[in-house]
């Protein structure tokens, strides 16, 4: 494909209120952001994801918008973004916003008038259903039906998410025109693009008939009737030509529902989004990604398969935004690497697995620490309402409190958005107050101080394998080239090629506590990365340490 800007970047995605604490009110703020962009530049990051800030009642964190033109107080003022934007691009970072434009804030002032006045052309800012019983049996993302009744009247809005975020009503052109403008409001502002929040839920089945259940709630998944349904085509180009088209910038789109059938639309040369994140492989722990109680077991060649398949089906119609932790996943060491979560040669090596395959690659805030989850001891200790709501579903479910709390540990949102460990100091050196959400157990072992300049560090194993990536003499092969699986024997291995031109690059990593041995028939090997400090080929092959990442290539290429 034609080759993008976009396509070089190394993406770091802060979660805003965990982050930095300036002020010390315990919540992280932008200050906070821009007195941290040394160590986000001593990294190798050049754009920073930066989770909703706008002005909000943080129900969901910032994902419920009350005003897409201001700033939340406890994040700041536009003052401060914009001298965020400016010191970032003193340091060649810049910067995109989250764009949640599904839903609103049941406190933003379209949605306040539409309940006030019914008769006002807010109202069909939003869907409503008259009646005296709940219009249908759907379920929202977060639990309960997706219908609320109106405080005095038989009339319900519809909402996929909390009952405090309702859904936008996307057939008013009206409602999307404003949308529209908005967009380029803050593309004006000097921001790179978005990350798109939720947006194939913009379409609904307008039937909202009813279907068959699915738990023992008697209701079923919205997202079989509200997300990526027929028609959405139409909003997505319009979306895009009203807006992305008139600006160079890029955006990446969180798209659950959509098959690798249809990737041409949303990512080919004209599709809706420059990238989208695939959640088949993160999800794969369990049976659906919004039901975190229905756990099924899983295997290192599954996951293999999972990515293998995500990779080829992205190759063939565009660019691929990878990641293996963000704001809605565990951290990936727990996820991924269970009994080895505190292995830091299992963390490299799990960390160079995803860094280096075809497309752009995201690293969460603390990923570059080897942030592991936490274990709460009661569910009154955890803040994000899916997590409270799957604990009780589990429950309903026929789950012992035990079980459920432990279902919800291994897969609450909260254990990524765990205040940042800056130092060992009282509440992590994030803020001198107690932090609105709590501290990670081990913090004081694992945090940025401990790390920064320390060799063999899993910071400076991430800043070096983003070096090797942006500067070395593979760099275009391993940011541009394609990529192929490596048919391995080996069952607990990852393995993949990289070419581009004449180069070809063999990428291994062993996911196994033990030595394997791959067979790799050429002549003039040479090892250019390895995250342990020796390694074994002969004639016949490599042999592949516990936990080693390995690249390989012949021996003519130039050095590093």
């Amino acid at each position: 494909m034609k080759k993008q800007w976009w396509q070089k970047e190394v993406v770091y995605q802060i979660y805003p209120k965990s982050f930095n604490d300036s002020n010390n009110d315990g919540i992280g703020d932008i200050k906070g952001i821009t007195e941290k962009l040394d160590y986000l530049s001593d990294l190798g990051v050049t754009m920073l994801w930066i989770c909703p800030i706008y002005k909000s009642p943080m129900d969901d964190n910032g994902y419920d918008i009350s005003d897409y033109f201001d700033l939340a107080p406890e994040f700041g003022t536009m003052e401060d973004l914009d001298e965020l934007i400016e010191k970032a691009k003193e340091k060649g970072i810049k910067i995109i916003l989250d764009l949640v434009i599904n839903h609103t804030s049941d406190e933003h002032e379209w949605f306040m008038e539409a309940i006030r006045n019914p008769e006002s052309k807010y109202h069909n800012y939003y869907i409503f259903k008259d009646g005296k019983e709940v219009p249908n049996n759907w379920r929202s993302v977060f639990g309960g039906s997706v219908w609320e009744k109106v405080e005095g009247r038989d009339e319900y809005y519809f909402h996929a998410f909390g009952k405090k975020q309702p859904d936008l009503n996307w057939e008013n052109k009206e409602v999307r025109e404003i949308l529209y403008n908005m967009v380029n409001h803050w593309l004006e502002k000097g921001i790179a693009g978005f990350r798109i929040d939720a947006i194939t839920f913009i379409k609904k089945d307008l039937t909202y008939k009813d279907l068959e259940a699915d738990g023992v709630d008697g209701l079923v998944k919205c997202t079989k009737a509200s997300r990526n349904q027929p028609g959405i085509e139409e909003f997505l180009h319009e979306l895009k030509r009203e807006t992305f088209d008139k600006y160079n910038c890029v955006t990446v789109a969180e798209a659950p529902g959509v098959s690798y059938d249809e990737l041409g639309d949303f990512i080919g040369e004209n599709g809706y989004f420059s990238m989208i994140f695939d959640f088949k492989y993160a999800d794969l722990d369990v049976a659906s990604g919004s039901e975190w109680f229905k756990r099924i077991p899983w295997t290192i060649k599954e996951l293999r398969e999972k990515i293998m398949a995500s990779q080829m089906a992205v190759q063939k119609y565009g660019w691929a935004a990878n990641f293996i932790e963000n704001h809605d996943q565990p951290r990936s060491t727990t996820k991924y690497l269970l009994n080895e979560a505190s292995n830091e040669d299992a963390i490299k090596m799990m960390g160079a697995m995803y860094f280096l395959l075809r497309g752009t690659p995201f690293i969460y805030q603390g990923q570059e620490l080897g942030m592991t989850n936490f274990e709460r001891r009661s569910i009154e200790e955890f803040n994000d309402i899916s997590s409270i709501d799957q604990y009780h579903r589990s429950i309903e479910e026929g789950f012992s409190k035990e079980e459920a709390l432990k279902i919800v540990n291994l897969r609450s949102r909260d254990n990524s958005r765990t205040p940042f460990p800056w130092n060992s100091s009282e509440y992590g050196g994030f803020s001198s107050k107690k932090p609105w959400l709590g501290m990670i157990e081990n913090y004081k072992e694992i945090n940025a101080e401990a790390q920064v300049g320390q060799k063999g560090s899993i910071y400076e194993f991430y800043k070096d394998i983003i070096n090797f990536r942006q500067n070395s003499v593979y760099s275009d092969c391993l940011i541009y080239g394609d990529i192929a699986p490596i048919d391995t024997k080996n069952d607990d291995l990852i393995a993949y090629t990289r070419h581009n031109n004449n180069e070809t690059i063999y990428c291994y990593f062993n996911f196994s506590k033990k030595g394997v041995f791959e067979p790799l028939d050429m002549k003039d090997k040479k090892v250019i990365f390895n995250n342990l400090k020796d390694y074994e080929i002969n004639e016949e092959g490599i042999v592949l340490k516990p936990h080693q990442a390995l690249l390989v290539t012949i021996n003519n290429m130039g050095e590093v």
